[in-house]
């Protein structure tokens, strides 16, 4: 028996995920961090929930608005190894909350075909750094779909969901941030949500899109950002960024787990008499231009953070875009604190992270230029 057919066994006998469950458990210490939670108004009243609930709960409304819609991937009739599908399967059914082979190009083209016959897909690769093998069905395919048929047909009712990011101890294989390989793809829209308001709206945004999305979530939050959440059916308008904060001297931009550094950063700037503007963009493709440039514009400088790797990150195509729409009123050169161009170390994961220390030496070195 082969190595992979052994654990494919193992999995549909145990329901054992190929990945440790240490690895699973986010660095508790941030629990009880403050977070600036998204503006949504709420008529219904709402609920204390954390991150992977509020995931939870988007998946359930949008299964009960859309009787077409269905759920699935390896471990989620489980729950999931985040429990984010967690009573799914019990309130919905096994035919539309249900277990795939471990094979990720079997669930994104599974889902793209589901998709074309007009159902909605809900499909999840386990872990953002194993959607690899499904790029082809997610570059070639789904992105594809309604332009190579001229309009006469679309996959636009498929919404892949995929953990990702650091977690503190997940090594190169846990704890990669992909969303630059798909930005680069026309046809496929590319979410992460920063908190549990935020990730409700911005998934039922997502799965009743009319093209097929890319959905991030920075597993080191599932636990750790909790938030009140509208009760109610809601979405947040994809490619709409958000300014957290209103600012005079420097303009910060993040997405995902990262606003969390970012914030820390703000904060310290303003202990050294620094006023920061933090955007949050919330969808990477298509990406709000217009917030960006508005806010350069009134601060004259710009400091762009992500935990993917500095090579062709997206804070490159932020930089290069704000050269070419600012650069009149830029006051010095655009900073980008990311990650470095190594695999994601283990031990060393410390170091290869751009925390707020970081980015306070890039606020500072742009006020200082």
């Amino acid at each position: 028996m082969s190595l992979r057919a052994a654990r494919l066994l193992s999995r549909q006998t145990t329901g054992f995920s190929r990945t440790k469950k240490s690895i699973l458990q986010p660095p508790q210490q941030q629990l009880l961090k403050p977070f600036s939670s998204a503006a949504v108004e709420t008529t219904k009243g709402t609920t204390r929930m954390n991150l992977f609930t509020a995931i939870n709960e988007g998946m359930r409304t949008a299964m009960q608005t859309d009787p077409t819609a269905i759920t699935f991937g390896e471990d989620v009739a489980f729950g999931g190894v985040f429990r984010c599908s967690v009573g799914l399967r019990e309130e919905f059914g096994a035919d539309r909350v249900f277990n795939t082979p471990l094979c990720e190009q079997g669930i994104a083209g599974f889902g793209i075909g589901y998709a074309a016959m007009g159902g909605t897909a809900i499909a999840e690769i386990q872990f953002a750094d194993y959607i690899f093998p499904a790029f082809d069905q997610l570059v070639n395919e789904a992105a594809k779909f309604r332009y190579r048929s001229g309009n006469q047909w679309n996959c636009g009712g498929l919404t892949v969901r995929t953990p990702c990011g650091a977690v503190g101890h997940g090594g190169h294989y846990h704890s990669q941030s992909p969303e630059a390989y798909f930005t680069h793809t026309p046809g496929l829209k590319v979410v992460m949500p920063r908190g549990p308001v935020d990730a409700k709206g911005l998934l039922l945004a997502s799965i009743r899109s009319p093209d097929p999305v890319i959905f991030m979530e920075p597993k080191v939050l599932y636990r750790a950002a909790v938030e009140d959440v509208p009760d109610e059916d809601y979405e947040i308008e994809l490619g709409k960024g958000e300014i957290m904060r209103q600012g005079t001297d420097v303009t910060v931009v993040g997405w995902g787990g990262q606003l969390r550094v970012l914030e820390k950063a703000c904060d310290l700037a303003e202990q050294n008499g620094i006023s920061c503007e933090l955007i949050d963009l919330k969808t990477l493709a298509p990406w709000d231009v217009e917030i960006v440039t508005e806010s350069v514009m009134k601060t004259g400088k710009l400091v762009v953070s992500h935990e993917a790797p500095l090579t062709g990150g997206f804070a490159a195509e932020i930089s290069s875009t704000i050269q070419e729409e600012c650069f009149l009123s830029l006051e010095a050169p655009v900073q980008r604190v990311c990650g470095a161009d190594t695999p994601f170390p283990l031990v060393f994961e410390k170091y290869y992270v751009p925390d707020d220390l970081k980015n306070l030496e890039a606020i500072k070195k742009v006020m200082n230029y």
